[in-house]
């Protein structure tokens, strides 16, 4: 009978040739699903992050950017396909999609 694996996020001990290691893991409930920080997905964290720094330079009304542009973007993107925060700063030339050829790039061949 095979012992029982320890929780998720328990403390981890393992010995290989004499030698002890430690290990805490954490592992996700889900394989698939996006990383979070409270309710914010890691887009919508970037952009609560420039929002904090365009308020804290500019100051003024500028906080409002701080709860309102996260919220705005929330809302704007449930209304796109996954990913269009990507496509959009690369079709504005901010930004260069991995792996596929450059605009001006005649010949592609894979």
């Amino acid at each position: 009978m095979r012992p029982e694996p320890p929780p998720p996020g328990a403390h981890v001990t393992q010995q290989e040739n004499g030698v002890t290691e430690s290990h805490d893991r954490k592992f996700p409930q889900y394989l698939s699903s996006p990383l979070q920080v409270l309710w914010l997905e890691t887009d919508d964290l970037g952009i609560a992050i420039i929002s904090f720094m365009l308020a804290s330079i500019f100051k003024g009304w500028f906080w409002l950017l701080v709860i309102a542009g996260p919220l705005l973007y929330m809302r704007a993107k449930l209304k796109y396909p996954r990913g269009f925060l990507k496509h959009i700063l690369y079709l504005s030339g901010m930004k260069d999609l991995e792996g596929y050829p450059t605009t001006f790039q005649k010949e592609f061949l894979e």
